[in-house]
């Protein structure tokens, strides 16, 4: 028996690498997924390799009808909403502050952090309502960053949306804390998805040396494996973790340990 057994999840970039690593953590343990990504072929042909009842709605978590109609979908299809996993996210330009385009930080702080906004504002009354109604509320997982709990030089944008997300996290946890919706954050050092390969293409490096120079920081001295990241994001979703709520956690190889 699954820990997620008829539960349903909503995660949002789910063609991408820690997306794609959530559906199929929850897959495993039971769940029925509705998923959605702005790569509308990608998401329709990951959804179909899933052993699990799905349903899928492409767009962009920067507008915020998307996150009403994910809401929605969920209960047309499956009667409610357990669990929501805001994973959609990009990356800006690895420069300094002053040489980040406007324009290129405005869409970052769109889709990172009022993407996140969008999404709990109408993933949390459901969830509520649904405790109201049943005793039986639900858990949101939002995918933060360590960026958002110090310093990033170079990422200075996306560290303000990421700090923003937490932000958003433990007030909203603190408001629903006695309402049956648990909300937590997970922080991200590093993970090897597209955006560390597109890091090692960029550097003109080879892998390893672009690697190592990328971890210098970290004292694993490593990326972090996407499997590591489902573990913890599996962990902020079970029920039976009912305690934890407004909480940042740091999968960071030892990061925030320095």
């Amino acid at each position: 028996m699954g820990r997620f057994d008829g539960a349903t999840v909503l995660i949002t970039g789910a063609a991408g690498g820690l997306g794609r690593g959530a559906a199929n953590g929850f897959a495993a343990e039971g769940a029925r997924l509705v998923l959605s990504d702005i790569d509308e072929k990608a998401l329709g042909d990951f959804a179909a390799t899933l052993p699990a009842e799905t349903a899928i709605l492409p767009g962009n978590v920067a507008d915020e009808k998307l996150s009403e109609d994910l809401v929605r979908l969920a209960i047309e299809r499956f009667g409610r909403l357990d669990v929501a996993v805001n994973n959609a996210g990009i990356v800006q330009s690895f420069v300094r502050l002053p040489q980040v385009p406007s324009d290129e930080a405005r869409r970052v702080l769109e889709i990172d952090l009022l993407g996140v906004f969008y999404a709990m504002k109408h993933q949390i009354p459901q969830m509520d309502r649904q405790f109201k109604a049943t005793a039986r509320g639900g858990a949101i997982v939002n995918i933060a960053s360590v960026a958002g709990l110090v310093g990033a030089p170079k990422l200075s944008v996306y560290a303000a949306a990421k700090h923003g997300v937490v932000g958003l996290t433990k007030s909203a946890a603190a408001e629903y804390a006695t309402k049956g919706v648990r909300i937590n954050a997970i922080c991200p050092a590093h993970t090897r998805t597209a955006m560390v390969d597109s890091f090692v293409r960029a550097s003109g490096a080879p892998e390893a040396e672009a690697l190592a120079e990328l971890t210098r920081g970290v004292p694993m001295k490593r990326v972090a494996e996407v499997d590591e990241i489902t573990a913890a994001i599996l962990f902020a979703a079970d029920p039976a973790n009912s305690f934890m709520t407004g909480h940042a956690l740091a999968i960071d190889g030892g990061v925030g340990a320095i």
